[in-house]
């Protein structure tokens, strides 16, 4: 019996089968090879230093623990919106407690790690007790998470912290690795035993394959479910104290694109969005490729604004990719290119074809019929 890719154990698979499983993980490690071929040629210079390389990689440690819970909290068909709002919320009542009340940094971070796994509790009751939604749900708690860290900090940034809460957000083992990348390696660790070897990562695999079955098999899905979201807020408060001693500083509007981020991490590794099937190895395969990817966009430049559109683009390609998999594999499709030659995508290329040309016709007028400029403040 083997694992493929950090999921559940195989038994009785072909060649074929094995490597498709590790395709999670392949997948990811490919992009990053062509990623640093690209720095390679590009900006060789700057973005193969040592001191660079060590950015990547505290970077991407802040995205590990929530990478780790999402990819269970995606196999149960859920999402979480909500976890950057939960990590400036637990990062702003870690920073109140440590500066006003005087409570020692040993208390306060378990306390931010609590209150964490509190938000997630409500979460889970939210989807399950009340039937909202997950997007739904999260997305109305994402707000009202935000809302408080808000109404708490009333504007005014926490900093200077005390210097254990720096060393976990950015500082060195001598050595050996700094302190947030053992943190989030730990995690990822972490997760993997519960995902293979333990109950709640097997009935989040059958929950997410079939809910009703899962129930009618005798699995309590609610309150697994609720598991998996209290897990998810704990790592999403773990976040909020790593990012606090990386920054050295807190505001509530922190962490505003975390979820954007960690959903892209856990999808280009290869978890179904559709659930069911997850990958530890490959969330922090993506996780390591979505930091390599911003590491880059800044040696080159390129406005902080894009990589919000890269990450977006990775998600899409990603379950685009997964998805004619799936399809492949069930409907038997010769391969993409007989794919798109179907009657019904060449119709729909055709009305693809059309609304680009109406844009192009509009900006033709725009331009032909243009009259004075003003400069844009």
């Amino acid at each position: 019996m083997s694992a493929g890719a950090g999921g559940a154990p195989e038994a009785g698979l072909t060649l074929r089968e094995r490597l498709e499983g590790w395709l999670a993980l392949i997948g990811p490690m490919a992009m990053i090879a062509a990623l640093l071929l690209l720095m390679a040629a590009l900006e060789p210079a700057r973005y193969f230093r040592l001191s660079n390389f060590d950015i990547i990689l505290k970077d991407a440690a802040l995205y590990m623990p929530m990478a780790m819970a999402m990819t269970i909290v995606i196999v149960t068909r859920g999402i979480d919106l909500s976890i950057g709002s939960v990590a400036a919320l637990t990062a702003i009542v870690m920073g109140y407690m440590l500066k006003s009340y005087g409570f020692p940094w040993w208390v306060a971070v378990p306390l931010a790690i609590a209150l964490g796994a509190l938000c997630g509790l409500i979460n889970g009751l939210i989807i399950t007790k009340l039937r909202v939604p997950d997007l739904i749900g999260t997305l109305a708690m994402d707000l009202a998470y935000r809302g408080l860290a808000l109404v708490l900090a009333k504007g005014i940034v926490l900093s200077r912290f005390p210097d254990e809460i720096v060393a976990i957000g950015r500082g060195q083992i001598p050595g050996f690795l700094p302190i947030p990348v053992v943190i989030g390696l730990s995690t990822i660790v972490m997760g993997y035993f519960i995902y293979t070897r333990t109950r709640l990562g097997r009935y989040a695999v059958a929950i997410g394959s079939n809910p009703e079955a899962a129930e009618l098999t005798g699995v309590p899905v609610n309150r697994y479910k609720i598991y998996v979201y209290v897990l998810m807020g704990a790592m999403a408060g773990l976040a909020g104290v790593m990012l606090a001693g990386k920054l050295n500083a807190v505001q509530a509007t922190s962490a505003p694109f975390f979820n954007l981020h960690v959903i892209a991490a856990v999808v280009v590794g290869g978890t179904s969005l559709f659930g069911g099937r997850g990958s530890m190895l490959g969330s922090l395969a993506g996780v390591l490729l979505l930091a390599m990817m911003i590491n880059a966009l800044v040696t080159l430049r390129i406005e902080f604004f894009w990589q919000s559109v890269a990450s977006g683009a990775v998600i899409i390609l990603s379950v685009a990719f997964y998805t004619w998999l799936q399809m492949k594999d069930r409907d038997g499709q010769g391969g993409l290119l007989a794919a798109l030659r179907t009657p019904e995508n060449r119709r729909l290329g055709r009305f693809i074809l059309t609304i680009l040309a109406i844009v192009a016709a509009l900006f033709a007028l725009g331009w032909l019929f243009a009259g004075e400029t003003s400069a844009v403040r």
